[in-house]
C-alpha cells in the first residue's frame, strides 16, 4: 500500500474512485488550466458492474468486468489509497481510516452506495449455495449462471424467484434482466414449459416509465412470468430453500408468505455508505444532500455530489453519471476561477436502463426526472432490438473503459 502523501491540502479532493470519481477527475485534468486533484479510494480493483448481468447469463466470464484501479487514475491526479471515515465541512477537512486529516478547497463526494446483505435475515449466509444467487456481487455472480444451468437439467418442475428490495438500487432494471435471461435460457433448453417464474417487488408497477412498461408487460406475458407486487423479501431460509415475504394487505395489515424455490435471485437492499449517512453531508434520507439540478451541496457550497450516493431522485446508473459529471466539472471550474457559480448548468435527471429481455434482445429505456422518455437514437426505443443488445454487450464496455473513464463524454 502506498504511503500517505506529504501534502495535506488540495484544491480538489474527490472521495471515491469508482465511475463517478474517475470520470470527474479525468475531465478536470483535461481542462486547459486543471486544478490540483487528489482522489481517495481504498480499492485496488475497478469493476464495470453493468457487465454482471451478462456474466450471470453465461455470456462473459466475470474477469472481463475487472481492471486494476491504478490503470485508470488520471495522469496528474494524486491517488490516496485510503478510506474516508468522517467529514469536517466547517473546516474544509476530512479524516481517513489511517488517521490522516486532508484539507480541500472543493470537495466532490461520490463513493457509490452500500450493499446491505445483512438487511435480509439469512441472506448473507445463504448466498452462493442452495440456489440462492445474486448478480450484485463479483464474488457470487458466476453462481447465478451455474444455478440457471442446473435448473435446465434438473428433473421435474422448476420454481425460480426473482426479488426487488424496497430501497433504491444500482440499475433499477437489473432485478428483471436476470429473470428474462433465465426464462430465455430455459426456453432454449426446452424447459420453460416446466418452469414457474415469479417476480416479487414491494412496488406496484413493473417499470416506472409507462412507455417502456407496456413492452415489459408483453415480455412478462411471453415468458409466462407471474408478478407479485406489494411483496418484500424479509427472510431467506437457505438450507430449506424457502423465501419469506411480507405482503402488503389492502386493509393495511401485512401478512407473511413462505415460498419454496429451486432458484432465488436476490437483489439486496442498498443505502448510502455508513460514513456518508452518519455525516453532516447527509440529508434526511442519508444520501449526500445536493441540489437535484446543480449537484451542489445544499448547505456547503464548495461541496458537490454525484453518482449513486447522491440524493438526486434519478435512477442510479453509469449513464446518469455520464450526464452528471460535466455539470459538476463546469461548476467546479467556475467556483475555482470566479469564486461562485455565475452560469449554472442543469442536470435534468437523465438516466438509462438497458433492459436485456433475452439473448439478443434489449429494450433501451432512457428517461428524465419526470419519467419522460429521452431517446438518443432516431427510432422507436420502446421496442426490443438486437442492435441495442449489441450496444450493451460490445459497445458500452469499450466506451466505458476507453472513453468515459478517460474523461471523454
Amino acid at each position: 500500500m502506498e504511503a500517505i502523501p506529504q501534502h495535506t491540502h488540495y484544491e480538489v479532493v474527490i472521495v471515491g474512485g469508482g465511475t463517478a470519481g474517475l470520470t470527474v477527475a479525468a475531465q478536470l485534468l483535461n481542462e486547459p488550466s486543471p486544478p490540483q486533484v487528489a482522489l481517495i479510494e481504498p480499492s485496488t480493483k475497478h469493476y464495470y458492474q453493468p457487465l454482471w448481468t451478462l456474466v450471470g447469463a453465461g455470456v462473459y466470464p466475470r474477469e472481463e468486468s475487472e481492471r486494476d484501479e491504478a490503470d485508470f487514475i488520471p495522469r496528474g491526479a494524486e491517488w490516496i489509497q485510503d478510506a474516508v471515515v468522517s467529514f469536517q465541512p466547517e473546516r474544509n477537512e476530512l479524516t481517513t481510516r489511517r488517521g490522516s486529516v486532508i484539507g480541500y478547497d472543493i470537495l466532490v463526494v461520490c463513493p457509490g452506495l452500500q450493499i446491505n446483505w445483512n438487511a435480509v435475515p439469512g441472506l448473507e449466509g445463504a448466498i452462493g449455495k442452495n440456489g440462492v444467487c445474486s448478480n450484485y456481487s463479483y464474488a457470487h455472480v458466476e453462481y447465478t449462471w451455474k444455478t440457471v444451468q442446473r435448473l435446465a437439467v434438473q428433473k421435474g418442475p422448476i420454481r425460480a424467484l426473482f426479488t426487488q428490495p424496497p430501497t433504491p438500487v444500482k440499475c433499477g432494471g437489473a432485478p428483471q434482466k436476470v429473470m428474462y435471461l433465465t426464462a430465455d435460457y430455459l426456453r432454449r433448453e426446452e424447459r420453460l414449459g416446466d418452469a414457474e417464474l415469479h417476480f416479487y417487488s414491494p412496488g406496484q408497477v413493473i417499470f416506472g416509465v409507462p412507455e417502456f412498461a407496456l413492452t415489459l408487460k408483453e415480455v412478462v406475458a411471453r415468458y409466462g412470468i407471474q408478478t407479485h407486487f406489494g411483496h418484500e423479501l424479509i427472510e431467506v431460509r437457505g438450507p430449506e430453500q424457502e423465501a419469506v415475504f411480507r405482503v402488503s394487505g389492502g386493509d393495511g395489515s401485512p401478512t407473511e408468505q413462505v415460498v419454496p424455490f429451486d432458484m432465488l435471485h436476490v437483489v439486496p437492499p442498498q443505502s448510502a455508505p455508513d460514513f456518508i449517512r452518519e455525516s453532516p453531508l447527509a440529508g434526511e434520507t442519508g444520501w449526500v444532500d445536493v441540489d437535484r439540478q446543480t449537484l451542489q451541496h445544499r448547505r456547503f457550497k464548495n461541496i458537490f455530489g454525484l453518482g449513486d450516493a447522491g440524493s438526486t431522485p434519478n435512477a442510479k446508473s453509469g449513464a446518469a453519471i455520464r450526464k452528471q459529471a460535466p455539470v459538476v466539472v463546469r461548476h467546479i471550474m467556475q467556483l475555482r476561477e470566479q469564486g461562485e457559480i455565475l452560469e449554472p448548468q442543469q442536470y435534468d435527471g437523465y438516466s438509462s436502463c438497458p433492459l436485456v429481455t433475452g439473448y439478443g434482445k434489449l429494450l433501451l429505456a432512457e428517461f428524465d426526472y419526470n419519467n419522460r422518455p429521452l431517446p438518443s437514437f432516431p427510432f422507436d426505443t420502446t421496442r426490443e432490438r438486437y442492435s441495442m443488445y449489441l450496444l450493451k454487450k460490445d459497445m458500452l464496455p469499450n466506451m466505458y473503459w476507453h472513453g468515459m473513464l478517460k474523461g471523454r463524454a
